[in-house]
């Protein structure tokens, strides 16, 4: 999936209870994450043109970040750093599931290939995948995440706070505004 349908998924899930600012940015931050073993892909950008260029990211995106080990410390981290813990923490193991389960249904390459996940890495390199996997831009996903956004913008008109206060208060305050005058 995108990594904007990923954002989306896991502000709602952040927002399935009332928490503190922080804690929704752990949990959101938890089902984005994942994805930054994608890097390689600007690696790949700048070998295009060497004679043998290593496939950084069909080599490691999916895997380094994409596992249960990665998925504990992320719970740990959240843990650490959120006011309720034991809470956060939680929703920030099931945001980060919540992202390989997106990975799995919906990140299939337009030339049919599946994208894999191995969950048990670097223990185990036993990889998961679903062969009914439908394509990243397939109406599945487009569907997903339209919901996904309509269902924030219509929390951030009921409770005052959007998903953009995770990058600027500002900007939050202003669109919830927006909402708020045009909506009621």
């Amino acid at each position: 999936m995108s990594p904007v349908t990923h954002f989306f998924i896991s502000w709602l899930v952040a927002n399935s209870a009332r928490m503190e600012r922080r804690d929704r940015i752990l949990v959101t931050a938890a089902g984005v994450i994942p994805d930054i073993d994608g890097i390689g892909v600007v690696a790949d950008i700048f070998m295009r043109n060497s004679n043998e260029p290593f496939k950084w990211y069909q080599q490691f995106h999916h895997v380094l970040m994409h596992n249960l080990a990665f998925a504990l410390v992320v719970t740990i981290v959240a843990f650490l750093l959120a006011k309720k813990r034991t809470f956060a923490a939680s929703l920030a193991f099931v945001s980060f599931h919540l992202h390989l389960l997106g990975d799995i249904a919906g990140s299939a390459g337009p030339e049919g290939s599946f994208w894999s996940i191995p969950y048990f890495w670097p223990l185990s390199n036993v990889e998961f995948t679903w062969s009914g996997q439908w394509e990243l831009n397939a109406w599945q996903n487009i569907v997903i995440t339209a919901i996904a956004i309509g269902l924030s913008i219509f929390i951030s008109w009921r409770r005052g706070y959007s998903p953009l206060e995770i990058f600027s208060m500002k900007a939050d305050k202003f669109f919830v505004g927006v909402l708020k005058n045009r909506f009621g």
